[in-house]
């Protein structure tokens, strides 16, 4: 089955992140305090890779944060040494499935974002 994710995560006081599943419904969502809006984004991604992790599916995820897809996709440098980080373990995860993408959404296409809010 070919799954169709959409991520997003918000910085700032009331942080958190999450995803949503296009073909099923099933979505997550966690609140995390004092993370930034980038690592929102890494860290929905991440949550995402290990809850599909070996079910076999083809995945693609859908994020709104062009950096953050661009870290992953190997087009931009992480300079940040906590994103840097986050990312070693986004790569980890994701060169364990078969079939993955990571693409970038415009906001407003951003399922997971009409679903969390933001």
């Amino acid at each position: 089955m070919k799954l169709s994710i959409f991520v997003d995560g918000s910085g700032g006081p009331d942080s958190g992140f999450g995803f949503f599943v296009k073909e099923t419904g099933e979505s997550l969502y966690r609140k995390e305090a004092g993370i930034t809006n980038n690592q929102a984004e890494y860290k929905a991604i991440i949550a995402a890779l290990e809850k599909f992790l070996g079910t076999g599916d083809e995945v693609v995820i859908y994020s709104d944060s062009k950096n953050t897809v661009s870290q992953l996709n190997h087009e931009f440098a992480i300079n940040n040494p906590q994103l840097r980080e986050l990312a070693m373990k986004a790569w980890a995860l994701a060169g364990r499935y078969k079939g993955l993408g990571i693409r970038w959404v415009p906001r407003k296409e951003n399922l997971a974002g009409k679903m969390l809010g933001s």
